[in-house]
């Protein structure tokens, strides 16, 4: 108030929260954090603008700067604010919007923040504001000339963070140095290491149980991180995420994470279609893991490495051709032990059953091949050529 009962100035520090995902916001959750934001501001402009105000200040929030996950409501909102602010000042009149960050006292918003929630905050890069940093901030937007100050403190390592993921604001890029990449020196080792496809490559050279560990553990750390949990130790592995603590911005949150790991498109219903660390560690071995080579993949393999060897080796080739020649011809005895009892031994055993073997028509071998795959699922495969009349 001024002298003689006069008004000389507007501060509008009201707001509501109603976080929600897209999905799930609705024309009522909007309505509820608009009309304290918006639609007050916008009555106190036009019930004050004919006055003599010297100061017209709007609390708005770096939502509206930054974007804050689950929260297009209240950054839509707080962006009102901010136009507003400018639109006053196209005017002639004062007004001046303050985009604050987080303070590290408990107010009618704040109070309400988990543990969880000031982390992903620290982790995109903001910190709290003490009661004299932010004080002191709202004394410098009042004596400067912009109709729009940002007033928060930063998390470094956040913005670090963020800056070598590639997913730092443009607006904030000057406050940390991104990695320089280049096409001599690449990625850092770190993001190369976080490559969709050495998560893979990985998985490949591991065995089962051990690739069912290490994505269980990768799934376990970040669900530690998303609720801000000192150590993943602490993250029992079958019990459900709703008892854990996950709402519907930690589970994006989680499947941000794991999309950046694995390079795949998850669905934002991920965990609560796979509903614990073991089930949705379980989902990701399915889909990334390759498939086991087929017996007969392996063993042709096996050979060309063998051929390439030896095309490469010294000393005396025809000592080493022969041990080879030993060895395939000890698995040809064993392999076909089948096809010499199908035809039966001679006189001179298993060499007159290879002669017969020679002498079948191709109908006896077909036949053959046909009982040895009756119990086999790549039986339908096995296509014989159409050798006419």
């Amino acid at each position: 108030m001024g002298s003689a009962g006069l008004l000389s100035g507007v501060v509008h520090t009201a707001g509501v929260l109603d976080d929600a995902t897209v999905e799930g916001l609705s024309a009522q959750r909007l309505d509820a954090v608009f009309a304290p934001k918006a639609d007050a501001a916008w009555y106190l402009h036009e019930l004050t603008r004919d006055l003599p105000l010297s100061a017209f200040v709007l609390f708005s929030s770096v939502a509206g700067v930054l974007g804050n996950p689950g929260q297009g409501n209240y950054a839509a909102a707080n962006v009102f604010l901010d136009g507003l602010a400018a639109y006053r000042r196209g005017l002639g009149l004062p007004g001046v919007s303050v985009a604050w960050g987080l303070w590290d006292t408990d107010s009618g918003m704040t109070g309400g923040l988990s543990a969880a929630d000031v982390a992903r905050l620290g982790r995109s890069g903001v910190a709290p504001l003490s009661v004299e940093q932010g004080l002191g901030l709202f004394d410098a937007a009042l004596a400067g000339a912009e109709s729009l100050v940002v007033a928060a403190r930063w998390d470094n390592a956040g913005l670090r963070a963020r800056a070598e993921a590639g997913g730092l604001p443009s607006i904030l890029r000057g406050l940390v140095r991104a990695p320089r990449r280049t096409a001599a020196t690449g990625p850092t080792p770190a993001a190369a290491a976080a490559k969709p496809a050495g998560l893979v490559e990985r998985l490949a050279a591991m065995a089962e149980a051990e690739a069912r560990g290490h994505l269980a553990e990768l799934v376990r750390s970040h669900v530690a991180a998303v609720l801000a949990h000192g150590s993943a130790a602490g993250i029992d592995v079958d019990r459900s995420f709703n008892e854990l603590g996950f709402d519907s911005l930690t589970a994006v949150e989680l499947r941000n994470r794991l999309n950046g790991d694995t390079g795949l498109r998850l669905p934002a219903t991920l965990v609560f279609d796979h509903p614990t660390v073991t089930a949705l560690a379980e989902y990701l071995f399915r889909t990334l893991a390759p498939a086991a080579p087929s017996p007969e993949d392996t063993l042709r393999g096996a050979v060309e490495r063998v051929e390439s060897m030896l095309s490469s080796a010294s000393g005396d080739a025809e000592a080493i051709r022969g041990k080879l020649v030993a060895i395939a011809q000890s698995a040809v005895t064993r392999f076909g032990a089948g096809l010499i009892t199908r035809f039966g031994t001679g006189p001179n055993g298993a060499s007159d059953a290879v002669e017969k073997l020679d002498f079948a028509s191709d109908e006896e071998i077909f036949a053959l091949i046909d009982d040895r795959t009756m119990t086999s699922p790549l039986r339908s495969s096995v296509e014989r050529p159409d050798h006419g009349e």
